[in-house]
């Protein structure tokens, strides 16, 4: 029995800290957006993988919210609130599922930012070898804001650590 409430007290830990991390992504990337001195603004929303970047963190926040009370009657009694062995395989998939789909989140976020990142670096190295000198602004501003939407896929990517912990842990629950 203390074995189940150990085991359940580390399983709630992870939940908690997963949905924090989570949602340190979500105020970040929503944040995420710059102006340029004509008045051409770049948000986050105008680049699909980092509106993916958000859903997946936003989607990990909910489904955690969900499963704390699961996980917080575990803790404590060390039997689980879901009895029958179709609810516990549901929630034992869509863990992982879940854990995929903030896999490919973090994927994205950190691959669009280093590819659109080094993709308009060489566009305004091409424009002003040409002799045009007014993109500085750009590259200075747009360097900004996709090392803003890496800085804001870190969290995502913590918590997608601490939820394979989880998922490896709801494993031997499972039995």
């Amino acid at each position: 029995m203390e074995d189940k409430r150990i085991m359940g007290a580390a399983i709630l830990l992870l939940r908690i800290i997963t949905m924090i991390l989570c949602y340190g992504t979500v105020p970040l990337m929503i944040n995420n957006s710059f102006e340029l001195s004509g008045g051409e603004k770049t948000k986050y929303s105008d680049i699909k993988a980092y509106r993916y970047v958000l859903a997946a963190a936003i989607g990990a926040v909910a489904y955690s919210i969900i499963q704390l009370p699961c996980a917080m009657y575990y803790a404590c009694t060390g039997n689980r609130l879901i009895h029958g062995r179709f609810l516990v395989m549901l929630d034992f998939y869509v863990d992982k599922v879940l854990t995929f789909l903030m896999a490919s989140g973090v994927g994205m976020g950190y691959g669009v930012s280093s590819e659109l990142k080094h993709f308009l670096n060489g566009m305004v190295d091409n424009i002003e070898s040409s002799g045009i000198d007014a993109y500085e602004e750009l590259r200075t501003k747009s360097q900004k804001f996709f090392d803003k939407g890496t800085l804001a896929t870190n969290p995502l990517l913590a918590g997608f650590s601490t939820m394979v912990l989880l998922t490896i842990l709801t494993s031997f629950r499972r039995k």
